[in-house]
């Protein structure tokens, strides 16, 4: 009876562990439970990439806020107040002298100067557009990186569900091996099987045991991994994740692979950079061209003395008044520094043409390898799901051929193994679909909305 007891105990202990495979129902949520989109939520409010792009994007669009300002004219005021002390000697050609101490001077100026850029080879035109650009660039740079993260984030967040499902695929092995070592000992005392069986049961399930505490730290690992992505304490690690990885098992390769790069955020943002270098081409070129401006200011000068140094000089003087014009500046010669400049911006564009063009082969290089992936793990983890049912059944028919004493310990522990190799096969393709996936979604832009 006792060997009765432990073959159906076995029995429904198999059943019980296609929870880990079929992942019908969750593991009821504890209070401290970690949810997919609470994890993007922090990442995209903390992660440090995301908040350097943001500041960079901020700064790209202050500069943008002023670019109309560009075209405004200069203004610019002055105002001076000196104070002297000074003794004045002098001698003239018909022999008389004049010698004046404590002469005390105060002079005032100001001034206001306009100066006003009226042309100047529509350089500043091509300015105001390239800050716009820039700021363009700055919030596709924001939205890749947001993507990225995201990314990243799903993949890691996946990755600590699957190392618990490990976890729980590791401790229904351990009640295999428990039921294997009571089996072993009730033989061993009716002297039914030899003690090497129950040592071999004993060591086997301590060997187990090792694996469980290599696999917690993994998972502690996985925690403290996505804590970096999350920008939160990596110590914090007491939270608890999902049991389940949702895959969309129906990802059309047309439906994906058409005008993906349209919506890549690399592909816009690298598209944006040639819009840049292409209106810096034209900011050289107003190198080339004459400057026109229109100047104009206004000038208040006052000097006031306590004595004149003579009887022709004044002790009191005011000009005041005001004067406009315009300036001219006509590039002669620059040693040549407006060609070079020129060239090196012809340069850049070509140079960020090459980098577009290099990012697309890849692009469709990394989306078909995506793709390729995807269906290669979509129908290894159709195929496992039929394994682990014959693998079960496998061990169930050892674990009964054990108890009869018609096969030994080595045939039950090979089914062992046989069963711990197929929920690792189908616990990885089953992760391995949702990377594939994750990794076509974000090469579409369509990861986040």
């Amino acid at each position: 009876m006792k060997l009765i007891r432990v073959y159906i105990t076995a029995a429904l202990m198999l059943g019980y562990s296609a929870s880990v495979v079929a992942q019908t129902e969750p593991a009821p949520q504890a209070s401290n439970m970690l949810t997919l989109e609470q994890a993007i939520d922090l990442a995209l409010k903390n992660n440090f990439d995301i908040r350097l792009a943001k500041t960079s994007a901020e700064l790209a669009a202050n500069d943008w806020q002023y670019a109309n300002l560009a075209l405004a004219p200069r203004v610019n005021g002055t105002a001076t107040r000196l104070w002297t002390n000074s003794h004045s000697k002098q001698e003239f050609a018909n022999g008389s002298k004049n010698e004046v101490d404590g002469i005390k001077n105060t002079n005032t100026t100001a001034s206001v100067n306009l100066q006003w850029t009226l042309f100047d080879g529509l350089k500043m035109f091509a300015t105001r557009e390239k800050a716009q650009a820039l700021r363009d660039a700055g919030e596709l740079a924001v939205k890749d990186r947001m993507v990225n993260t995201v990314a990243a984030v799903i993949n890691s967040y996946y990755n600590v569900v699957q190392l618990k499902q490990q976890l729980r695929a590791i401790t229904e092995q351990m009640s295999i091996s428990e039921e294997r070592v009571k089996l072993s000992d009730a033989k061993f005392q009716t002297g039914l099987g030899p003690k090497t069986d129950l040592l071999q049961a004993k060591v086997d399930l301590n060997a187990q045991k090792q694996v469980r505490l290599r696999q917690l730290t993994l998972i502690n690992q996985g925690k403290t991994n996505l804590n970096q992505l999350l920008a939160v304490n990596e110590a914090s690690i007491s939270y608890d994740v999902l049991d389940t990885i949702p895959v969309n098992m129906n990802l059309p390769y047309g439906e994906l692979k058409e005008n993906f790069l349209k919506t890549n955020t690399l592909v816009k943002g690298l598209e944006k950079n040639i819009e840049i270098s292409q209106l810096g081409v034209k900011e050289r070129k107003g190198e080339f061209y004459p400057t026109i401006s229109f100047n104009s200011a206004y000038n208040f000068n006052t000097a006031k003395s306590n004595q004149a140094v003579n009887q022709f000089s004044s002790i009191f003087n005011r000009n005041n008044g005001f004067n406009y014009g315009f300036t001219a500046s006509v590039p002669i010669f620059n040693a040549l520094n407006a060609h070079r400049n020129l060239k090196a911006a012809k340069l850049d564009v070509l140079t960020q043409q090459l980098t577009l063009d290099d990012q697309i082969v890849k692009l469709n290089t990394q989306f078909n390898n995506a793709y390729n992936d995807y269906t290669y793990f979509k129908d290894a983890f159709e195929l496992e799901e039929e394994n682990i049912l014959l693998a079960k059944e496998n061990v169930m028919v050892a674990l009964e051929r054990f108890r009869q004493g018609v096969s030994t310990t080595l045939e039950l522990k090979e089914a062992q193994q046989s069963l711990e190799d197929a929920y690792t096969r189908l616990i990885l393709a089953r992760y391995n679909t949702k990377v594939a996936e994750t990794e076509l979604l974000r090469l579409r832009g369509d990861i986040i909305k």
